[in-house]
């Protein structure tokens, strides 16, 4: 039994690899870079800096490189208490991985509070361990908890996006997610509502993060996760973990994570500015967030009483709508992230921000 303190503020890692090696190409990062698109699609690129394809396109991307990536964390124990926000002490194996959290439990060295995986996550939310008290959350957060959303999340429903909201489909999408990245490969990286761990997998067989953290506050999207790892074969388990939290109470210190990526997620949070806030507070100077969300503009915008009716659906269901990109720029701008930009396809939209250095 191996006690560990999670405090991991300080490494540094500089990566130089690939054909490119000395060129600083930050710059260009917060541009999609896009090379030609298969015969049967059609993709272009507006003065606007909008990426226009059909929603079958199949995006092809040149091969991954890291350049002069500066000021990434390679240290993996970045997992603190939900109410303190204080590093936790872990008590178990040493290694984070997704086979290390039936034998482990971890413990606020200030509250005392302690936490505890199950066969499949960790348990990182400020209710665990609770065995009478319990809150109702909105209809948006309850219904992707339920088993038979959480199977289909991966089997159809997801798919979907691609036919009526614009989306370039999973591959597609992950190419678009990692140009945004490129300043922080190498380090560590949060998938938040991750879902059934779509973009999180892809991410961990990337092998371009030192950790990966798929984060969901739905046990059943993290068993699903589990699930589809357990089927796979050779995939790399270590420096991969499976986190049951908040989103708007995220189980990290501050200036702690490198990457946080949040796919088709923010219409779906209840607060996405108190979520969007927790992301800042932890993203470390030039950590980056890369979401995707869809909009209503053109004429759904349009409407005289789509605005009022939007919010009237928000309080119930616990969603957002949005109907414009400078919503987006305006909920990043105030959470203190700089550097937005986006791209489009349809209702589709990538957005991407930084914390300041």
């Amino acid at each position: 039994m191996a006690t560990v303190h999670l405090s991991g503020f300080s490494a540094v890692a500089v990566l130089k690899t690939g054909p490119n090696i000395g060129r600083n190409f930050r710059s260009s990062f917060f541009k999609p870079l896009l090379t030609s698109p298969s015969a049967s699609s059609t993709v272009k690129t507006t003065s606007g800096g909008k990426f226009l394809a059909s929603s079958t396109a199949a995006i092809v991307t040149e091969p991954d490189s890291i350049s002069d990536v500066q000021g990434v964390s390679t240290s993996k124990n970045i997992l603190a208490c939900p109410i303190c926000y204080v590093p936790l002490i872990w008590n178990g194996d040493p290694v984070l991985s997704v086979d290390a959290a039936p034998r482990s439990s971890l413990q606020c060295g200030t509250c005392k509070k302690s936490y505890f995986g199950n066969e499949m996550h960790l348990d990182l939310t400020v209710g665990s361990g609770a065995k009478e008290y319990g809150e109702a959350k909105p209809a948006s957060t309850e219904i992707f908890r339920t088993p038979l959303v959480s199977f289909l999340y991966e089997r159809g429903w997801r798919q979907s996006f691609s036919v009526w909201g614009g989306f370039p489909g999973p591959e597609g999408e992950f190419e678009l997610t990692k140009k945004y990245l490129k300043p922080v490969l190498g380090g560590n990286i949060v998938d938040a509502s991750c879902g059934s761990g779509l973009f999180s997998r892809l991410f961990a067989k990337s092998g371009l993060f030192s950790l990966v953290v798929a984060l969901d506050f739905s046990e059943n999207m993290l068993g699903q996760c589990y699930e589809f790892i357990q089927q796979e074969e050779n995939f790399p388990k270590e420096n991969f973990i499976l986190v049951r939290a908040d989103i708007s109470r995220l189980p990290f210190p501050s200036r702690s994570v490198d990457a946080v990526h949040a796919g088709a997620a923010i219409h779906c949070w209840p607060s996405p500015s108190a979520a969007v806030a927790e992301i800042s507070r932890v993203l470390r100077p030039g950590g980056v967030f890369v979401a995707t969300t869809y909009i209503l503009d053109g004429p759904y915008s349009a409407l005289p009483l789509l605005r009022p009716l939007r919010q009237n659906i928000g309080q119930i269901s616990g969603s957002h709508i949005f109907l414009d990109e400078r919503e987006l720029k305006d909920l990043c701008d105030a959470c203190g992230l700089v550097g937005f930009t986006c791209t489009r396809n349809r209702r589709f939209v990538m957005i991407s921000a930084t914390k300041p250095s």
